[in-house]
């Protein structure tokens, strides 16, 4: 008697400990998913921030504009100032690239879109072979005449974090048939669209 509940007991526990083994695989896959996504090149791994330290940043660097187009290109200033340098590893946080003070399209693209997105932006990365840049809306005059990325009916501006110095509506260096996904990126889910073009 005492044999089989020592058994059953066994059984048991193995059991409870199973379970618990697939609900962690489970879940290290539902994360994976959410941060990792493929592409010819390889995996791209999204490292996108909501911190507070993201958010103080950004507001800082924008508290002396009026309008939208002045904050972002003070965030993209300050990202395109911090220096150029491949990571061989994967992607660095934002918070990290700030600390490091250097990084590749990868960590600073993730910098980028997190202090848009800590003010509220709406802004997607754009993947692109062994590259990576963001493109976001802006409803302003001064850039009526510099050409965008149209998804559909809606302009979107390019915005290059590896260029020191780049403006809002950086020129478009790659062939549209190049671009091999958009995501949103807290999300890290593909956008659809019908039809891309680039124009004014």
């Amino acid at each position: 008697m005492q044999n089989k509940i020592s058994k059953n007991l066994s059984l048991f526990i193995i059991s409870i400990f199973f379970i618990g083994f697939v609900y962690l695989t489970a879940k290290a896959i539902e994360i994976s998913n959410k941060t990792q996504i493929g592409v010819k090149d390889g995996i791209y791994t999204n490292k996108v921030s909501s911190s507070e330290e993201i958010a103080k940043k950004a507001y800082e660097l924008t508290q002396n504009c009026e309008d939208e187009l002045c904050k972002v290109q003070a965030i993209l200033d300050y990202v395109t100032h911090i220096p150029y340098q491949i990571n061989h590893f994967k992607a660095h946080s934002p918070q990290r690239t700030i600390q490091n003070n250097f990084g590749d399209c990868d960590d600073k693209s993730n910098l980028l879109i997190s202090m848009l997105h800590a003010l509220g932006k709406e802004a997607y990365f754009v993947l692109v072979p062994k590259h990576i840049f963001v493109i976001m809306p802006i409803e302003d005059a001064r850039l009526n005449q510099t050409q965008g990325l149209w998804l559909d009916t809606k302009k979107y501006y390019v915005l290059e974090s590896t260029a020191k110095g780049s403006r809002v509506g950086y020129p478009l260096s790659y062939k549209l048939d190049e671009i091999e996904a958009i995501i949103e990126p807290f999300s890290n889910e593909k956008i659809s669209y019908k039809n891309i073009a680039y124009k004014r």
